[in-house]
């Protein structure tokens, strides 16, 4: 009887681990037809700029795809609706550079605080970004490439 409860034992930590590894699989293609994906920078004052970034529809959502987040440039932010057929999110950057006090006493160091290194759920480029999406109640991820910024009007 003992034996029985080690094999379960180990079998349930297999199956457990065999979660812990698998990677997020993006769909192919999206389920409706994206007439563009853009973003924009625009300055918010001297310490900081947004990037918004868009995405259009040919023809208005379907009622069963829900649009979560975007992942883009090591962060990620809720989708919103602006219109059935056009969504936004928007990321705040920060372009305050901390100044760090270097000296070889290392007392004089004591001040600094450490960087935050952000670290985002996926691998991307600079031109790429990752819409979660949920369908029918499933979550979906699917790789945008090649985005393109399109300068303020």
């Amino acid at each position: 009887m003992k034996g029985y409860k080690i094999i379960g034992l180990l079998f349930i930590t297999a199956i457990s681990l065999t979660f812990c590894a698998m990677k997020q699989e993006f769909q192919t293609e999206f389920p409706q037809e994206i007439q563009s994906v853009f973003y924009h920078k625009e300055k918010n004052g001297m310490e900081s700029s947004v990037i918004n970034f868009y995405i259009e529809f040919k023809n208005p959502l379907s009622a069963n795809i829900k649009l979560e987040k975007i992942y883009f440039h090591n962060q990620e932010s809720p989708v919103q609706e602006i219109t059935p057929k056009d969504f936004k999110s928007s990321f705040l950057q920060s372009n305050k550079e901390e100044d760090f006090i270097m000296d070889s006493n290392p007392a004089k160091e004591y001040g600094n605080k450490t960087p935050v290194i952000l670290k985002s759920k996926f691998d991307l480029k600079l031109n790429e970004a990752v819409l979660e999406y949920k369908q029918d109640n499933k979550t979906q991820f699917f790789k945008i490439t090649n985005l393109k910024e399109k300068p303020l009007r």
